[in-house]
């Protein structure tokens, strides 16, 4: 029988940890979403990578990620489930997609669904868009009334980013990739419960090295997070993301495109570092095949 979680590890492993491994592929919920790009790719391109998540060392998770992209449009799919000793005391799975076109000016999300189910509850996330603006919103359960939550309004869901849209980079021009130009960059993002900017600057190039695949350069982003509404004010949580300096992205691309991915995602906590990272990260020019976009493996 599933026990709770210890307190302190409870915090920073909520029954919503599943969702945002999904959602991202990044270290999110920790990492909340990540990042998107403008100009349109230069070639059609695949990425299928595996993930593990850690805290101080600990496993807690496994994500699989698939993205395929053309001059047109796009498809993303993730998928988490906890592992290691929080699977022991806690079970938890999720699910997320996203679809969208891929334009001169950005990347163009027009759906994303989410899934997530844990031991103590299920929950689910289904978002619309036109334009960059959020046409329907449906979450499962609704987002419970707080006399601190700040609260969302309609221009809130404007000029957003979805977080899977969010966690892809589509780099302008032809110059290098690993440009610090290509950091430079503020999304915003809207999930469906809560409205937030991620802030990324230019950190540094680092060489990276999956178990399989993927061994180069990767540009590596500093990662601010700034809650704009939807969130809880006064919860400690919230602001400690808001002060936390120490949070980071390593950008990988994806062969026969112009997308950077991410390969590895860190969030400095109470008790640890968090890490996502890739174990695996294939990349390829993609052949089409028509019919119905792939999904991603189970990790």
């Amino acid at each position: 029988m599933s026990r709770p979680l210890p307190r302190r590890l409870s915090r920073l492993v909520p029954s919503h940890l599943p969702r945002s491994l999904a959602a991202a592929g990044s270290a999110a919920g920790i990492l909340a979403g990540i990042l998107a790009g403008v100009a349109p790719a230069l070639a059609d391109g695949k990425l299928e990578a595996r993930y593990k998540l850690s805290l101080a060392g600990l496993e807690l998770g496994r994500a699989a990620f698939l993205l395929e992209v053309d001059d047109g449009s796009y498809t993303a799919s993730g998928s988490a489930r906890l592992t290691g000793v929080v699977q022991a005391v806690s079970s938890g799975k999720g699910s997320a997609g996203a679809r969208g076109a891929v334009q001169r000016d950005g990347l163009m999300p027009r759906s994303f669904a989410m899934e997530a189910e844990t031991d103590r509850k299920a929950e689910a996330i289904r978002l619309s868009l036109a334009g960059g603006n959020v046409t329907d919103t449906k979450v499962e359960p609704p987002v419970p009334a707080a006399a601190d939550r700040v609260p969302v309004s309609d221009k809130d869901k404007r000029g957003v980013l979805d977080p899977m849209t969010a966690a892809l980079f589509l780099a302008p021009g032809s110059g290098d990739l690993m440009a610090p130009k290509n950091c430079e960059r503020l999304l915003p993002i809207y999930d469906g419960r809560q409205r937030y900017d991620l802030d990324l600057s230019f950190e540094r190039v680092d060489q990276v090295k999956a178990e399989k695949g993927y061994a180069g350069p990767a540009l590596v982003c500093r990662i601010a997070y700034k809650p704009v509404a939807g969130h809880r004010a006064n919860r400690t949580s919230v602001k400690y993301m808001t002060r936390n300096k120490d949070m980071y992205v390593w950008l990988a691309p994806v062969a026969g495109t112009r997308v950077l991915a991410p390969f590895r995602a860190s969030v400095a906590t109470a008790i640890g570092v968090a890490q996502i990272e890739a174990v695996s990260f294939q990349t390829e020019p993609m052949i089409p095949k028509g019919g119905a976009p792939s999904k991603a493996a189970a990790p």
